[in-house]
């Protein structure tokens, strides 16, 4: 029985013929969507956003919770445009663009509630670190104390900042619930899963999970949180610390693209420095290798370029011989 098997089992020395490669299917290719923006036609992609098309209009539409490398979440409601038929304003960078919608995006109603959405958020949080949302406030003559001081203040504001580690802090008091870092720290991003919104109306907030310290917390220092966050809520401990002394001046500061030295990804380095020294590193969003996210290596581990005095002779200019 054995015998016959082995007598009609293929030879080993005779290849066996390939079989066709299969082939994906085809993707079916939508026809472009054309929609009109403030009386002007545009044509976008298939699966655009009325964000995109206002954009590919050339309309400046302010934006604080969105990022073009993060999920959507519609919270802080200043991108809204009037949709000719619907009943309420709609979010320009989530809601789909489809044939035929007409928006506007400049509108006495859109203006309304763009400065009332601005007014609440300034009236409630400390924006002083915050330009680009100063930038809309002005822009659409918000008045931060138009409601007054007397208010509840939501449970962010509350919080005393928090210093718990030696590479970035947390300020609470400036947070808007942009829901940013919780996006950046969790599936778009770095899965740490960190950080997430906790309690329900004013009572919400940004904390780690059971609110533990940040040390004992399951944050792997990777920073890209503080690159999302638009009101310096998340801020290197460098520049917190020049701001408290006084010493932190931006329009004397420089910028310097450069390649990360610590392994061989290649994550393109923005250098902020001052007074020829290191004080923050940043990523450009549109980097293909990293989109902007960094590793605690490349976000916090410059320390040493400043460390020894011959490399603070060299920023200065000096010559390092005896």
């Amino acid at each position: 029985m054995s015998d016959q098997s082995s007598a009609d089992a293929p030879s080993l020395t005779i290849p066996i013929p390939r079989g066709p490669v299969p082939k994906a299917p085809a993707r079916k290719v939508r026809p472009p969507v054309e929609v009109t923006v403030d009386g002007t036609s545009v044509t976008v992609p298939d699966g655009s956003t009325l964000l995109d098309a206002c954009r590919q209009r050339g309309v400046d539409t302010p934006t604080l919770c969105y990022l073009e490398t993060l999920e959507p979440v519609n919270v802080c409601r200043v991108c809204v445009v009037e949709l000719e038929g619907s009943r309420t304003l709609v979010p320009a960078c989530s809601r789909k663009a489809e044939p035929g919608m007409s928006i506007r995006t400049d509108s006495e109603r859109v203006r309304l509630s763009r400065r009332m959405v601005l007014e609440f958020l300034a009236s409630s949080t400390d924006v002083s670190t915050a330009p680009e949302l100063q930038d809309y406030m002005e822009r659409y003559g918000a008045d931060s104390e138009r409601y007054g001081d007397d208010g509840r203040p939501a449970a962010s504001q509350a919080q005393p900042p928090k210093i718990d580690n030696d590479l970035y802090i947390r300020d609470y008091s400036k947070c808007i619930l942009c829901y940013k870092c919780v996006e950046a720290c969790g599936v778009d991003a770095q899965n740490t899963f960190a950080i997430a919104v906790a309690g329900r109306g004013f009572d919400a907030k940004i904390a780690t999970e059971f609110d533990v310290p940040l040390p004992d917390s399951a944050c792997v220092y990777c920073g890209n949180c503080i690159g999302v966050c638009p009101t310096g809520a998340l801020m290197f401990k460098s520049e917190h610390d020049l701001r408290e002394s006084g010493e932190w001046d931006e329009s004397k500061q420089q910028t310097t693209d450069t390649i990360c030295p610590y392994c061989g990804v290649g994550c393109t380095l923005t250098l902020h420095t001052q007074d020829n020294q290191i004080v923050k590193t940043s990523s450009p969003m549109d980097q293909e290798v990293t989109s902007g996210n960094l590793c605690i290596k490349g976000r916090f581990g410059w320390q040493f370029v400043g460390a020894s005095k011959g490399s603070k002779a060299f920023a200065d200019g000096e010559s390092t011989e005896d």
